[in-house]
Formats: structure tokens, C-alpha cells, sequence
């Protein structure tokens, strides 16, 4: 503003402004869609989009615990909640649109970067599926479903009220009317405790990605000495579990767990050398009935959760980074995480809230407030 305008703003006052808005923003998030003053949020759309997609994830922000002067005290990293609610074009199949196996993982670099871990020593183009031409990937572009418009939430709550918040958001813009809908979520349990109680109507879904991690690392354990049998291994189990018959893997991890005299159900220690086996019998184990994808692309509905994974990053380049810490206490870090995954919704709502919130420049002031907060 200094240089374009040639307006100087203080830090105090933005930091002012920021943990004001934030905070008007928490309580009208709290508010029923039934109540919600017309004036500062977006029209709710005029009825269900051909497709709604509700996706979960966490994230982490560095917290500092204020009244202690200058300089950082007791720092700790807290856990974010996102959200990705999703209105998406929609288009059913008579069979499975894309039953060969992606490319990307088919890529050793591609596989390790998601895994987090260093590549193994494989000939790509033999050890990989066949790629597609790009013709062949055009098409299958064009049947994969579309984003019409997506709405953020974020908060440091807990997971029960952010369910909560995610409910009310779903049933603002009418995602829990639309005739097709899925929740997209990794295993963590959180996670399908809030679709149970909030969404059930909506088709659940494991995020294929994470499954990926958890075949890779079990074919590295399994075959430590044979990078060449570790990766055909992946590649087997992951066109399986692709094409939805997670069953005929998990028997296989099972027998293998017995053989080193380990039972499937036993929790080993953290660096016991064959935990990642176990882990991915349990994690599979537990989540297969969230895992038929050949059906899900049939149906015409998404199979991973990279939109949310991409909402995450957008989320941490705003609260996350090196000596970046936010007070922790509503008008701190909540404040920011408002205001930040209101900026990332493609509904306009920030515009809308600071051109028509009491004390804007645009409206009159008013002392008044215009939306009573519910503690609901």
C-alpha cells in the first residue's frame, strides 16, 4: 500500500484489523445457515451441484503462548483442521473409465517423492506401466470430474466441533442434497468419525495416494535386499488395489507377517525393522471397504485427494515457515486461519464480508452488530 498507494499502514494496525476480522469470522461460522445475515455472506447457490466432493485434512502452525513480553515462549507446533467442499461436474460410465494403472505411479522418482524417501534403483521405462499417448490422456482428462467452485474452512479446533462447522458449510451450499457425493479422507480415524456423524449420505472413499505410501514401504521392507523384486511387488499390489481388489493383497502381507513370527494384530515399536509390513495390513486391513475405486470411477467420482493435499500447501504458505509463530489463542492463529481459507474460496466471501461488515468505509457505521454468535 506504501509503495502503490502511497498509504502507510502500521504492523499494529494490520495485525489489529487481522485478529478483528478473524475473529467476526469465527463467530459467523458458528451461526446456522438458517441465520446467517445476507448481507455479509454469499447467496447460497440456487440448488445442489451435479456432484458434491467433502474432503479432510490436517496441516500443523507454530503456536507461541502470548503475555510473556517479546520473543517467542513455549512454543509448539498445533494441529490445523482443513476442509475442501467441492461442487463438481459430473459424469457416470458404463464400466470403469481408467482401469490401467496411472503413470505418475508408475515412476520410481514420482512414487519415492510421494513417500518421502530416496528412489529406488530401477530402469524406469522397463519397470513402468506403459504410458499413455497424449490423446489417450486427453480423453482420460476429460471424463475425470471438474471443479465448479470450492469453499475452505480451517481451524485449530478439535475435530468434533470442526465437524460441526463442516456440516453447516455442506448444508449452505446444498452438498448434502446433490444426487452423487462422496467424502474423500486418508485412514485416520478421525476422519470417518466425522463422515459418520455428519456425512453417512456420501460415498466414503480413501485417498488412493495414501494407500500408495503404505504398499511402496511395505515392498521395501519385504524385499530390502531386491530393489528390482521390491518395485515389480509395488507395482502388482497397486494395480490390484487400482482396480479395487484390495482383498487379494492383504493375505499376502498376513502370511508374510507369520512366517517372521509376527502376528497381523500385534503393535511392534517404532523402529522394529517390520513395521511398515504391519502397519499396512492394518492400515488396509481397516480400510478396505473405502477402497473399491474401480467402482468409484465408474460412478464418476474422484479416488484421491490431491485438491485437498494442494489446499493444505496453500494453508501452511501462509501460517507455516521458518520463525513464523502465531499466538496461541483465538485471535491469533484462529484469527489468520479464517481469514486465509476465506481468501481460498472461489465464492468471494472475504470481499463480501469487509465491504458490507459494521465500520466499512462502504456501508454505515453502526454499533450494532449484525449477526448474534450462537455458542452451538
Amino acid at each position: 500500500m506504501l509503495h502503490i498507494g502511497d498509504c502507510h499502514v502500521s504492523a499494529k494496525t494490520i495485525e489489529r484489523v487481522l485478529h478483528d476480522v478473524g475473529s467476526e469470522l469465527k463467530d459467523l461460522r458458528n451461526v446456522p445457515p438458517s441465520r446467517l445475515p445476507k448481507s455479509l455472506v454469499p447467496p447460497p447457490p440456487a440448488g445442489p451441484p451435479p456432484l458434491a466432493i467433502v474432503m479432510f485434512d490436517g496441516g500443523r502452525m507454530m503456536t507461541r503462548q502470548p503475555g510473556h513480553g517479546s520473543g517467542v515462549h513455549e512454543q509448539a507446533w498445533r494441529e490445523t483442521k482443513n476442509a475442501s467442499l467441492e461442487s463438481m461436474t459430473h459424469q457416470a460410465h458404463d464400466g470403469d473409465p481408467r482401469p490401467d494403472f496411472p503413470a505418475c505411479f508408475a515412476d520410481p522418482k514420482h512414487v519415492a517423492e510421494i513417500v518421502g524417501t530416496a528412489a529406488l534403483s530401477v530402469p524406469g521405462p522397463q519397470a513402468a506401466i506403459e504410458k499413455k499417448t497424449d490423446d489417450d490422456a486427453d480423453a482420460q482428462k476429460d471424463t475425470a470430474p471438474k471443479r465448479l467452485v470450492r469453499t475452505c474452512l480451517s481451524s485449530l479446533d478439535n475435530s468434533k466441533d470442526f465437524g460441526l462447522q463442516m456440516s453447516r458449510e455442506a448444508k449452505r451450499r446444498c452438498l448434502d442434497q446433490a444426487a452423487h457425493k462422496a467424502f474423500i479422507g486418508d485412514g485416520l480415524p478421525a476422519n470417518w468419525a466425522i463422515w459418520k456423524k455428519h456425512f453417512r449420505t456420501f460415498v466414503p472413499i480413501l485417498d488412493f495416494m495414501h494407500a500408495v505410501e503404505y504398499l511402496y514401504a511395505a515392498a521395501l521392507v519385504m524385499f530390502a535386499d531386491d530393489a528390482q523384486a521390491a518395485w515389480a511387488c509395488y507395482l502388482r499390489w497397486s494395480q490390484q488395489c487400482w482396480s479395487g481388489h484390495v482383498g487379494a493383497v492383504i493375505p499376502e502381507w498376513k502370511t508374510w507377517l507369520e512366517e517372521h513370527d509376527l502376528q497381523p494384530d500385534q503393535t511392534l515399536e517404532e523402529m522394529h525393522p517390520h513395521k511398515a509390513v504391519s502397519n499396512a495390513h492394518r492400515y488396509l486391513s481397516n480400510n478396505a471397504s473405502r477402497m473399491h475405486y474401480a467402482a468409484y470411477r465408474t460412478q464418476g467420482l474422484p479416488v484421491t485427494s490431491a485438491p485437498m493435499e494442494s489446499l493444505v500447501k496453500q494453508m501452511n504458505l501462509r501460517v507455516k515457515g521458518t520463525e513464523m509463530f502465531r499466538n496461541d489463542e483465538p485471535q491469533g492463529g484462529e484469527a489468520i486461519l479464517q481469514i486465509r481459507s476465506a481468501a481460498l474460496s472461489d465464492d468471494g466471501r472475504l470481499k463480501t464480508y469487509l465491504a458490507n461488515r459494521p465500520g466499512s468505509p462502504f456501508t454505515r457505521r453502526t454499533t450494532a452488530k449484525a449477526y448474534k454468535p450462537l455458542n452451538c
